[in-house]
């Protein structure tokens, strides 16, 4: 994954595309995680008890962003201009963290978003 970032992004990328990268980087993550059959966490609805998996993991644009940094790929000073663009783009387009429709995570099976205190 690090190395179709690496190959793909370049300076000056419109949030179309950033948006068009975040999308094969996680189609790329459920391949690899079906391929080796890797299941999502389980948790506990703290409001009804149930216990099931968790949503699957998705690459959002802003975790693309800063690991532009964090594996080496573009200065810090670059990531964080990118950032505020993004921000500013989610806001006026009005798109969530995937640059699309809104996905939350839940318990399966109880339909209660899961709070990220467990």
């Amino acid at each position: 994954m690090i190395e179709r970032l690496r190959a793909q992004w370049h300076l000056g990328m419109s949030c179309d595309s950033l948006i068009a990268l975040r999308d094969d980087l996680d189609a790329m993550l459920q391949r690899i995680r079906s391929d080796r059959h890797i299941r999502p966490a389980v948790f506990r609805c703290r409001e009804c008890g149930h216990v099931g998996e968790g949503a699957e993991p998705h690459v959002s644009v802003r975790a693309m962003i800063l690991s532009l940094t964090r594996f080496g790929i573009a200065p810090s000073e670059q990531t964080r201009l990118l950032e505020k663009a993004w921000a500013a783009y989610r806001k006026q387009k009005g798109v969530d963290l995937y640059g699309g429709a809104s996905m939350v995570n839940e318990v399966a099976g109880c339909g209660h978003p899961v709070s990220g205190k467990f």
